[in-house]
């Protein structure tokens, strides 16, 4: 349970810290948790994505929920993006890419990938929750996107090795091996519930394949994975979701109940 905890402390601002004590060790552990953590940041960015919409316009709302979820995970995932892309942009081997996505300042490549980012996800927030399918049907798309990224991921991340030293780690934590029937049992809950919530399945394959590339790009490139690797790929195949549910839900239109979507 104190591994929970431990997740919930390292990838959200929560402050369990001061009701809750958790040691070093269980932070190893909190790469597990990490796909259940997504369906507090997912029912929060729903939650005020619902709020906001009874008094503003789709894309306001938009914007108001993904700020809130900033606010939560403290911008983790965003800057990791960024130093990625800096990294990738301006690295030309292993090692300069890893001292670049270490330099806290940001440059040219990484501006450009939040701008994109945070375009393309509130573009297709507002698109999905306006034009596409029912009002209530947005909250299982909204936490089902969170959820499925950050379980592709930490699957992702237990199949690589860490690309630096434990000391060079911005957080200080090297996460455990964890065991793949461990993964098995967490996986089927997140699906089980995702699937009461009325999450598109067929759009999962659109993250699991993202994953996969990124996987391949991180091994050729630096051998292994780093936190701003995380950050990003989490971010990314949370967007390659949006992207294949506005795709079946398109094809839907035009062939229906072809994809089995609700």
């Amino acid at each position: 349970m104190k591994s929970f905890f431990a997740a919930v402390m390292l990838f959200t601002r929560l402050p369990l810290w001061r009701i809750v004590q958790v040691e070093k060790r269980h932070y190893a552990s909190a790469l597990l948790y990490w796909p259940v953590v997504g369906f507090f940041t997912g029912a929060t960015t729903w939650g005020v994505f619902y709020l906001a919409s009874q008094v503003v316009t789709s894309i306001p709302a938009c914007m108001l929920a993904i700020i809130a979820r900033i606010g939560l995970t403290g911008a983790l995932h965003e800057d990791g993006l960024a130093d990625f892309c800096d990294g990738f942009g301006g690295g030309r081997d292993k090692e300069s890419i890893l001292r670049i996505m270490k330099d806290s300042h940001i440059g040219t490549y990484g501006v450009i990938g939040l701008i994109a980012y945070f375009f393309l996800y509130t573009a297709l927030l507002a698109d999905l929750s306006s034009c596409l399918m029912p009002f209530s049907q947005i909250w299982g798309i909204f936490i089902g996107a969170d959820v499925c990224a950050k379980f592709c991921t930490a699957v992702m991340i237990n199949s690589l090795p860490y690309a630096r030293s434990e000391e060079e780690s911005k957080t200080k934590v090297l996460y455990r091996k964890i065991r793949w029937q461990e993964f098995t049992q967490v996986g089927l809950i997140c699906l089980l519930v995702l699937w009461l919530l009325k999450a598109p399945f067929p759009a999962m394959i659109f993250p699991v394949v993202t994953v996969i590339l990124f996987r391949c790009f991180l091994k050729r490139k630096i051998g292994g994975y780093t936190g701003d690797c995380c950050g990003a790929t989490v971010l990314v195949a949370e967007l390659s979701y949006y992207l294949g549910v506005a795709l079946l839900f398109a094809i839907q239109l035009h062939a229906p109940n072809f994809f089995g979507i609700r």
